[in-house]
């Protein structure tokens, strides 16, 4: 399904299938992540991307309408790799507690953040305009929905709704300290540390407020 938010298209046109294809695809992606990381997304386009990745400026439009799509589906392929961590450590339960979890994968993520920088570059770049902001919101939704699963323990019984909406602050609160965490370019410790304490004691209060 094509999302077309106030007329911008925000999907690949198409998906490789052929190897050759597929390699052309992931060097546009991978050219795509570098220039964040140089230039930004103002001074993106599919022009500088088509160098980057040396191929014809034709084919990055045969698989994408704009710079902007390209940036969505970074995003999404970001997100899908956090999901997967996410199932994967919400198979441990109940063998891992859920401060464990929450400890786990925090430094997971910070840890992806800061040996791949291209990660912030993206969340960042998806602030851009308001159809990559709504793309951004229903991505972390995504995730919003696995960690509503992995804390409905916690809070057996609140309304499902109020339960969503506490697992879209720990997403959300959860990206932005890791930004914080990789300013400057350097990794900070203590931001993370801080981070795991915060949202600790959110959803110990939230358990608590739960269960009266």
């Amino acid at each position: 399904m094509v999302h077309r938010l106030h007329d911008v298209e925000l999907e690949p046109r198409r998906r490789p299938v052929q190897e050759r294809s597929r390699d052309r695809f992931a060097r546009i992606l991978r050219s795509t992540r570098d220039l964040l990381l140089e230039t930004g997304i103002e001074a993106l386009s599919c022009e500088s991307i088509a160098i980057e990745a040396g191929v014809p400026v034709g084919t990055v439009y045969q698989f994408f309408p704009n710079k902007f799509s390209i940036v969505c589906e970074l995003d999404r392929i970001d997100t899908e790799s956090v999901a997967a961590e996410l199932d994967a450590f919400a198979s441990q339960i109940p063998s891992l507690e859920w401060q464990q979890l929450l400890d786990a994968l925090i430094d997971h993520l910070a840890k992806a953040w800061a040996v791949d920088p291209s990660r912030r570059a993206v969340w960042l770049s998806m602030q851009a305009i308001p159809p990559t902001r709504e793309a951004a919101t229903r991505h972390q939704q995504i995730l919003g929905d696995r960690v509503a699963r992995i804390i409905s323990p916690l809070t057996p019984g609140m309304h499902r709704r109020e339960r969503s909406t506490i697992a879209q602050v720990v997403v959300h609160t959860c990206y932005s300290m890791l930004n914080f965490s990789v300013r400057d370019h350097h990794a900070h410790p203590a931001a993370v540390r801080e981070t795991k304490r915060l949202l600790t004691s959110y959803l110990v209060a939230t358990a608590t407020s739960a269960s009266i």
